[in-house]
């Protein structure tokens, strides 16, 4: 394998000329860098990663820790940022912590040895020990975002939950539903209660009642989707749609309701959240509210970029929007 002194006695140069020209950081005569570059290319020479981000002080990459990338939503996340990241010539080291204050503060250390440029944490909630930790970081440029109302020391997601699960509901209300029911997530999380209070007040603008026995609360799993469906089923009185607060929850309660013999939307409609991409697969294709993964993804990264090329460490807050999919799982009631 070649060698940067192999490259300068080729070319006729120092070592110190073929490092500028490679990392471009003093000028060089034209004649002198095309003798350089014909030399590595002759001798296919490829400078080592790790020298030449002492050299210039930059890896090219950056770590991204979440809670865990196995949720569809954030796994969706996962792919535009390493998307975004490939495209501006980034690699991305994703870590998963199960929110886990030892596992953060592994993978941070772990981070800071690979030098990487920044890191990108996005988890949906976080305990205290965690935010601590991230807040002793203070060498590595840093984008924290929170889907919680307002944290002063993380970047801040308004995803506009209360608006979405408005929304989702009164879509419902419009398509004639008055016994509808919801499977919302925990509903400590401030992503769940939005989403659930969405459908409170949607509820009380109709002037329709909320029967308790129908309100079931779950972790955004779907066998949570499926168990809470159940417990709806075993209901003497049914109601005719529900608004389960994302996806892969309504793929759960899709499934206890064909096992009981039922189908969507015939005898039950059901509506969802956060669009991920298998949702058009359903059975039905499920009608849902779509949060924009690939927007989020690209405004975390530049955020990351513009954090990295100017030390700031100002909050910043990334705003969305949820906008109704129609599709084929509620029904239209006379």
């Amino acid at each position: 394998m070649a060698t940067i002194k192999d490259v300068a006695k080729m070319a006729g140069v120092s070592t110190t000329t073929v490092s500028h020209v490679i990392n471009k950081t003093r000028f060089v005569a034209p004649e002198t860098e095309k003798q350089v570059r014909d030399a590595i290319q002759a001798l296919n020479y490829s400078p080592s990663a790790v020298a030449r981000s002492l050299k210039v002080n930059t890896t090219k990459s950056i770590g991204m820790i979440v809670t865990t990338s196995e949720a569809p939503y954030f796994a969706e996340i996962i792919h535009a940022v390493e998307e975004h990241c490939y495209r501006q010539g980034y690699s991305l080291f994703l870590c998963n912590t199960q929110n886990e204050p030892e596992k953060i503060k592994n993978h941070l250390e772990m981070l800071a040895k690979k030098r990487v440029d920044g890191v990108l944490v996005m988890c949906a909630e976080y305990t205290q020990d965690s935010l601590d930790l991230l807040a002793n970081f203070t060498d590595i440029p840093m984008v924290v975002m929170d889907w919680g109302p307002n944290n002063q020391n993380t970047d801040i997601i308004q995803d506009n939950s209360f608006e979405g699960g408005y929304m989702a509901t009164k879509y419902l209300i419009d398509n004639g539903h008055k016994a509808i029911g919801i499977i919302a997530g925990e509903l400590i999380k401030t992503t769940a209660k939005t989403r659930y209070k969405g459908f409170v007040k949607a509820m009380e603008d109709a002037n329709l009642p909320i029967n308790p026995n129908w309100v079931m609360e779950g972790f955004f799993e779907p066998e949570d989707g499926y168990e809470c469906m159940n417990k709806i089923l075993r209901q003497d009185e049914l109601p005719t749609a529900v608004f389960c607060c994302n996806d892969v929850m309504a793929l759960g309660a899709i499934s206890a309701i064909g096992e009981k013999g039922l189908k969507v939307p015939d005898d039950i409609s059901i509506i969802g959240y956060d669009n991920i991409h298998a949702s058009r697969f359903y059975s039905p294709p499920l009608t849902t509210i779509h949060q924009s993964k690939s927007r989020l993804g690209a405004q975390a990264v530049n955020l990351l970029f513009q954090r990295i090329s100017e030390k700031s460490g100002q909050h910043e807050i990334i705003e969305m929007h949820p906008e109704l999919v129609i599709r084929s799982s509620v029904k239209k009631c006379n």
